[in-house]
């Protein structure tokens, strides 16, 4: 009776341990997408209206210790009608552990580098999960290897890479999406290793008074794919084709009171396919993105903050350049109510000094109650050129409404 007694002393004991150490937080996200246009490839079984579910839900433990943890966040979305935008993820699984003058991270993770608000130039480990969004902000869970090194004279991340994870891309149903639709299953790589090619990668960043500096530089497969013409049951479709590619960056953010200067910049060695032979030819190109971010505080004497965002957006490449941005204006107004809610809002307008093209955002968010949140997006893509790569998503103006429970 006494070892009966034990026993269950050291499996409840056991049990609140585990509590003690281990917590579980996410959310549940009602997602409804609604296109304004109709599409403009109207011959496909493309819709108006697109609803989904997603949750992303974190464990996290730490290990009954004060040095090591474990950190599991896996992501799932289930779509009305696109089947590529139905998936699963593993954003993060890894174990971390803080050592004397070190610390070292095992497993799958998400890194974010990069200080501007338009684009993310520098952000290069993880790759973008473009069903999710077509801002890249989102991010597929990347395996790696990472240690840092903190010194006083600065942070070292030092990173092993040793797979590589595909951009996701819609289906013939998704909106907004390419004209051919991207074909996975036909990926090509430069490297004969594939996905099997183990990237490196090397960030120093530290802190100099108002100012926040990092240099950076990865050796890899190109998160960012070409596309090469290809055929699927005799229907063209766009193939994916990651090079290798080697690329220096610096991103620096000065605060000066009520100022925030923003820079991001980066040199680039890898392949692009000529626009005249449409063969692949090695490249190199600069590009970079700067501005700043000036707050009013306590507008109209209120506690709301208004802050206005000017960026400058530069690839020399011209109208070769893979993407969207080479020489455009991005301005915006960003709103802080710092109310109760977490009440804020966010509208921007990229327009193309060569072109005029217009690339217009509004994002809000506003907290219900203590577990319920509401997300408004709307994008909206006008005077888009005829050999811009943005052509096939013109009809593509949406309003996005996310209701998010977290528990």
């Amino acid at each position: 009776m006494n070892c009966k007694f034990k026993a269950n002393q050291i499996l409840a004991l056991t049990l609140i341990s585990f509590q003690s150490m281990a917590e579980w937080s996410g959310d549940i996200t009602f997602q409804s997408r609604y296109f304004i246009n109709t599409p403009l490839a109207q011959n496909l079984e493309q819709h108006s209206n697109y609803i989904s579910v997603s949750s992303e839900v974190e464990y996290y433990s730490n290990l009954n210790s004060d040095n090591k943890s474990i950190t599991f966040t896996p992501f799932v979305r289930l779509d009305q009608y696109d089947n590529e935008r139905s998936h699963g993820d593993i954003r993060e699984l890894f174990y971390e552990q803080v050592f004397e003058n070190w610390e070292l991270r095992l497993g799958v993770s998400k890194v974010y580098w990069g200080v501007t608000e338009s684009q993310h130039l520098v952000d290069i480990i993880n790759q973008t999960d473009n069903v999710e969004n077509i801002d890249g902000e989102d991010k597929l869970g990347q395996p790696m290897i990472k240690a840092s090194f903190e010194k006083d004279w600065g942070l070292v991340d030092l990173f092993i890479l040793p797979y590589f994870r595909e951009r996701t891309f819609q289906g013939p149903e998704g909106r907004p999406r390419t004209f051919p639709v991207v074909d996975t299953n036909q990926s090509g790589y430069e490297s004969s290793d594939e996905e099997q090619h183990i990237d490196y990668a090397l960030r120093w960043f530290q802190y100099m008074g108002d100012l926040e500096l990092g240099l950076s530089y990865f050796s890899g497969t190109s998160r960012e794919p070409l596309f090469l013409l290809g055929n699927r049951n005799n229907i063209q479709v766009l193939t994916p084709y990651y090079p290798q590619m080697q690329q220096a960056s610096i991103d620096a953010q000065l605060t000066t009171e009520e100022w925030l200067w923003k820079f991001e910049a980066i040199m680039r060695d890898w392949q692009n396919i000529d626009t005249n032979t449409a063969q692949l030819v090695d490249e190199s190109f600069f590009a970079m993105t700067g501005g700043f971010e000036y707050t009013f505080v306590g507008i109209y004497e209120s506690a709301s903050d208004l802050g206005l965002v000017m960026e400058y957006l530069y690839d020399d490449r011209g109208i070769d350049a893979t993407a969207f941005f080479q020489n455009d204006i991005m301005a915006g107004l960003r709103l802080a109510v710092n109310d109760a809610d977490s009440s804020e809002a966010l509208l921007g307008i990229i327009y193309d000094l060569d072109n005029q093209e217009r690339l217009i955002s509004l994002e809000a968010s506003k907290r219900f109650s203590e577990n319920l949140t509401g997300n408004l997006e709307i994008r909206g893509f006008n005077n888009i050129h005829r050999l811009s790569r943005l052509k096939s998503i013109e009809e593509d103006d949406f309003i996005q409404i996310d209701i998010a429970y977290y528990f």
